[in-house]
């Protein structure tokens, strides 16, 4: 184990393709990633970084990946949440998330995604259905994982304003421009979503923003520092988006990338960013 104080990754994924194809991986650019990647992969490197829990997040749009999903975290002693998938817009889905509480590994759910990156409406989150299933999520205790594209977080902005008993939480960060160097509008985004108190954010994904050949953590910093001094360290939590980081970096450089990133914080803020934020937000145990 490396020196430092102790982790919780609050983003990974797994997946075998035996099982499941993985649609959204296609190009040459992704072909790295076309394989299996288990837990049994991941967690030899978490323990070697001194990671002592994570949080496994959903893939694809496809129901029978929770159950699985939450089955896995049931058998693991290193998995203590999962952020899992549903049909938002689905009638009847409080009955299916009380369904899910109600499986093998059911008390790791923690929250659930939607990738709203590729919904073609950039408004999509303000549909009254979704705005609907956004509320039973609430109603079941359960967080929302915002995984979004830039141009869709002034949406993101005014469904956690319309939704206060509903914690939101953004992945990546909100996917900012890193290989161009830009930081507007995104950051004026960022900072809206941020005055908001139901909203958290992910310092996760960063790596695979930027060039994935020539990212620097100087190149990072800007948009780690924005989102620092938006959301404040009790509200930002570490995720090491593997094994999609792969794509630019290590598990390893990705946890020393963070690690570097805060290092300017006291020891207690280190600790919610690299720990207890997502310990708190996600009700890990």
């Amino acid at each position: 184990m490396t020196g430092g104080p102790r982790i919780v990754d609050a983003h990974h994924h797994v997946w075998d393709l035996a099982v499941r194809d993985q649609e959204w991986i296609t190009g040459e650019e992704l072909a790295p990633l076309r394989r299996d990647f288990t837990l049994a992969d991941l967690e030899p490197e978490a323990r070697a970084n001194g990671v002592c829990a994570t949080v496994l997040v959903q893939t694809v749009t496809v129901a029978e990946e929770t159950p699985e999903f939450l089955a896995l975290a049931d058998g693991s002693d290193l998995v203590a949440g999962v952020v899992g998938w549903s049909d938002l817009t689905a009638p009847d889905i409080a009955d299916t998330l009380a369904a899910l509480r109600e499986l093998p590994g059911g008390d790791r759910l923690v929250s659930l995604r939607h990738q709203v990156q590729s919904e073609p409406d950039p408004e999509w989150l303000l549909r009254a259905d979704v705005l609907r299933g956004l509320a039973a999520v609430a109603d079941a205790g359960l967080v929302y994982d915002l995984v979004v594209q830039p141009h869709q977080l002034p949406a993101a902005v005014r469904a956690a304003a319309l939704l206060p008993g509903l914690t939101f939480v953004l992945d990546h960060a909100g996917k900012p421009p890193v290989a161009t160097g830009e930081l507007h509008p995104w950051a004026d985004d960022l900072r809206a979503l941020a005055a908001l108190p139901n909203t958290v954010c992910k310092l996760s994904g960063l790596v695979t923003e930027a060039d994935v050949r020539a990212w620097t953590v100087t190149g990072l910093r800007p948009y780690a520092d924005t989102v620092i001094d938006a959301f404040g360290p009790s509200r930002l939590m570490f995720g090491s988006d593997w094994p999609v980081c792969r794509l630019a970096a290590t598990y390893t450089e990705v946890v020393e990338a963070a690690r570097t990133l805060v290092d300017g914080l006291g020891p207690d803020e280190r600790n919610a960013v690299l720990a207890t934020t997502a310990e708190r937000v996600y009700g890990l145990r």
